[in-house]
């Protein structure tokens, strides 16, 4: 399919070449990618409605949890419907702005989740380090800060990715080598030099998530310490309990994200269409695991959903 044109970058579509090495992998992965889509949106629209209505989750942590659980379900919005319409249609072409919006959507709302968990890692730090403390620090007030900082730090800084990848001139091709629009994989495309491209998404991507998860590491050390002091009955299991279920979530947000970095790394040793496959997981798989881990291992959420079965019954 030729290229369309405008007038000042050169293409108003690009075509998102997905498998096209392995044509085979769309027919076997649409159905669990189908199932993994469903389980996502279900398990954390379950888990917000739980929280919403029940009264006993009215505290700071769900909170937390429900965003999180907001962020997952736009991020799988954003990228798996593309993905099962050109396995399913092959409806390949997505114009420029929806690309561009949803290269920041992607950047923004992953920079969103890893900050969240570092804010509910710190939230574990105060509960178990300085318990006393927490109803006073740890406050609805804090959970409104909290977020707002959240939505600011990652819109702001995460918004010069996509608006410098559009002002590059697009000259002529407009296939992408991707199920989504991956900022390098489109910018790639441009006729221009794209040097500052790939700086600003690694200073960006590293600045961002590498700062969150020194300061995870550094809370959970400070738990780590803390939790064989405690002296309370049960205490030292309760802590360990809540802690391992937000652990937990954040190996899934950061194996996939680590193993995708790593096979670009040794993309010369891997197929390319495997990087370009843990991207698209890395949209779904944590969004699906996520409300089920907590809803297992945490008895506040199981019981909250059991009661809201009983009266749906």
């Amino acid at each position: 399919m030729a290229p369309q044109r405008n007038g000042s970058t050169g293409v108003s579509n690009f075509l998102l070449n997905c498998f096209a090495r392995s044509p085979s992998w769309q027919l076997w992965l649409s159905l669990p990618l189908s199932l993994l889509f469903l389980l996502a949106m279900g398990a954390n629209a379950i888990l917000l409605i739980t929280i919403r209505l029940e009264e006993s989750l009215h505290e700071p942590m769900y909170y937390l949890l429900s965003l999180l659980s907001l962020l997952d379900m736009v991020l799988c919005l954003t990228v798996i419907p593309k993905v099962l319409v050109i396995f399913w249609f092959n409806l390949r072409s997505i114009s420029f702005f929806a690309c561009f919006l949803q290269i920041y959507i992607m950047n923004c709302f992953l920079a969103m989740e890893s900050c969240t968990f570092m804010i509910m890692a710190y939230d574990r730090y105060v509960a178990i380090c300085h318990p006393l403390r927490y109803p006073s620090i740890i406050t609805d007030k804090f959970v409104t800060k909290a977020a707002i900082f959240i939505l600011a730090r990652n819109a702001l800084v995460t918004m010069s990715v996509p608006i410098l990848s559009a002002r590059l001139h697009y000259c002529g091709r407009n296939i992408i080598e991707n199920c989504i629009c991956a900022n390098m994989s489109v910018s790639r495309l441009s006729c221009d030099d794209v040097t500052i491209n790939r700086l600003l998404q690694f200073a960006g991507g590293w600045t961002l998530l590498g700062s969150d998860l020194i300061l995870i590491f550094f809370s959970y050390t400070l738990i780590m310490r803390a939790v064989p002091k405690l002296k309370a009955e049960g205490a030292v299991a309760k802590a360990l309990s809540t802690c391992s279920s937000h652990f937990i979530l954040i190996l899934f947000f950061s194996t996939i994200l680590l193993v995708f970095v790593l096979t670009h790394v040794a993309k010369k040793k891997v197929s390319p269409d495997v990087p370009v496959l843990l991207n698209v997981l890395h949209h779904v798989i944590p969004a699906a695991l996520n409300p089920i881990v907590y809803g297992v291992r945490t008895q506040e959420i199981k019981q909250g959903i059991q009661r809201l079965l009983k009266k749906g019954w």
